[in-house]
């Protein structure tokens, strides 16, 4: 097989759909969460080079200082396998928005270098990956799934609904250590929902989508206002069900019908950000 030069991959956004705070450990919040990769992404692009150089254009990357998680990819890659490689990232996926930006990328350059060195050893990059960052690891693989623990922990899940989501993107992030302090100051117990959401949509009952929920919203609301606004707008569209993504900012309206998706599009009417996008069951 003739040697590549140059490889490219889509790096794409994920949404949760449940988010469950269950539990401490060593210092972090333990989370049960029902997740999938969604049709938004960063195209990363990697060519064999001397060395090792990350540059980003596009949607946030002025804010994205040296030492990207992108970067601590690359270098990591490098180390434990050698070669170097000059890389470029179209970035597409907000920042500071729940939606996995930064484990996106992260985990999109370990997928374009392992495809460019021909490097098939999933579980070494995995390792590399949960270094890196609490989704990374998820968004190696990305698809329908069940992340435990503080993330690291995936099991793949089939037999999943596809849905198609209208994405709200409120002005402004949030910080995920901000958002995590701020349920912590709260103190409110939200019973968890991920098992209970995952068998009814498995069984193709759609009261499943009504589960969908996230323990970080009021958090995440009591630092953007644009959040708790996005979310009340995305409930009144007549969704299947209805959250926030990750620590926020993001909300998302569900619904099992593109056709419901792209009505709701056209009948939303709110100061945030909207764009439709469609689960992603498998990435390239």
């Amino acid at each position: 097989m003739a040697k590549m030069d140059t490889v490219s991959v889509n790096a794409y956004a994920k949404v949760n759909f449940t988010l469950d705070v269950v539990g401490r450990a060593g210092g972090y919040h333990l989370l049960d969460s029902l997740v999938c990769t969604v049709g938004l992404f960063d195209r990363v692009t990697a060519r064999r080079a001397d060395g090792v150089r990350v540059r980003m254009t596009g949607e946030g990357a002025a804010s994205i200082a040296a030492g990207s998680n992108a970067e601590r990819a690359a270098r990591a890659f490098c180390a434990a396998f050698g070669g170097g490689a000059d890389i470029v990232i179209e970035r597409a996926i907000p920042v500071g928005a729940g939606l996995g930006s930064s484990s996106a990328d992260a985990a999109g350059v370990l997928r374009a270098l392992a495809k460019l060195y021909g490097i098939p050893d999933m579980v070494c990059l995995k390792s590399l990956a949960d270094s890196l960052g609490s989704d990374t690891g998820y968004l190696l693989t990305g698809g329908w799934a069940r992340m435990t623990g503080r993330g690291e922990q995936i099991s793949p899940l089939a037999g999943m609904p596809p849905l198609w989501l209208l994405l709200l993107l409120p002005e402004g992030g949030v910080s995920t250590p901000a958002c995590f302090a701020a349920f912590d100051r709260m103190g409110e117990a939200y019973p968890p929902v991920t098992e209970r959401a995952i068998a009814l949509l498995r069984q193709g009952n759609a009261e499943g989508a009504r589960l969908f929920g996230n323990a970080l919203t009021r958090a995440a609301c009591s630092l953007c206002a644009g959040t708790g606004n996005a979310l009340a707008a995305a409930r009144r569209l007549g969704a299947d069900g209805a959250g926030m993504t990750g620590s926020g900012s993001a909300v998302y309206a569900a619904f099992f019908s593109e056709a419901a998706c792209r009505a709701a599009q056209a009948a939303y009417a709110g100061k945030a950000a909207a764009m439709c996008v469609r689960t992603v069951a498998q990435i390239e």
